[in-house]
């Protein structure tokens, strides 16, 4: 799953060399497709780029025995956009140690702080709008405390940050949920036949009411990593769709 090894990276470091993993999402149910009235586009793909990842301070003379680091593990856009019009929560699973370990984020951004002292594998779970699938994600990704280089002592002050890099691709999307994201920086579209007219997009539930999803702006955001992948992609379909206008 992930784009680069687990394990403590750069903040400076861009993406990698090879090829981006996608991961292909199955196609909805029959039972999902009538409840969904909509069309779908044949043998087309919708992609969103996502990191999903951890960032971790060693606390210094803050840390106690059950309590040496704070971390935060997040699922964000790979261009800090609002992932928000496609996911609808994401469900982290912490290891049992924890108080209430199953954490649920039901608006963006989808991220949990936590306190401990050990690494484990966090099991992160997406679920997805009722016009985008049905099905929901499973990934998994491992919390890292401590840098590779443990020769001297760890600082406060450079947090240890682990990100994977993927794209989700949701093929013969509906005509209602392509409509909706068509114009979202977050979301890569394909070109459309001229003269196709697609359906008016349905409005998310509560989607006015809640606050600006995307991590731009975010506390963390200046070590988050850049993901070259994810920029020429969003490139290309922004071109694609100035040529339709």
């Amino acid at each position: 799953m992930s784009a680069r090894k687990q394990g403590e990276t750069p903040a400076d470091e861009g993406g990698s060399g090879t090829k981006p993993p996608r991961i292909k999402i199955s196609k909805s149910s029959d039972a999902g497709d009538a409840k969904n009235v909509s069309k779908r586009l044949k043998d087309m793909e919708i992609c969103v780029p996502i990191v999903c990842g951890t960032i971790a301070f060693y606390l210094g003379r803050k840390a106690s025995e059950s309590q040496s680091h704070k971390w935060t593990v997040y699922v964000r856009g790979a261009t800090n956009e609002d992932l928000g019009v496609v996911i609808k929560k994401v469900v982290f699973q912490l290891h049992p140690s924890f108080n209430n370990p199953t954490r649920v984020v039901e608006s963006p951004p989808f991220e949990l702080s936590e306190c401990g002292w050990g690494e484990f594998e966090i099991a992160v779970t997406l679920f997805f709008h009722s016009d985008v699938c049905d099905k929901q994600l499973d990934l998994f990704h491992h919390l890292k405390l401590y840098p590779e280089d443990e020769s001297g002592p760890q600082t406060t002050k450079k947090p240890v940050v682990v990100e994977s890099y993927n794209e989700i691709v949701f093929p013969d999307p509906s005509e209602i949920f392509f409509a909706r994201v068509q114009n979202h920086p977050a979301v890569v579209v394909p070109r459309l036949p001229a003269g196709f007219n697609l359906p008016n997009p349905a409005p998310i539930e509560n989607m006015a009411e809640r606050e600006r999803g995307d991590t731009k702006d975010h506390p963390l955001s200046q070590w988050f990593l850049n993901f070259s992948e994810a920029d020429e992609l969003l490139k290309l379909a922004a071109a694609r769709q100035q040529l339709i206008c």
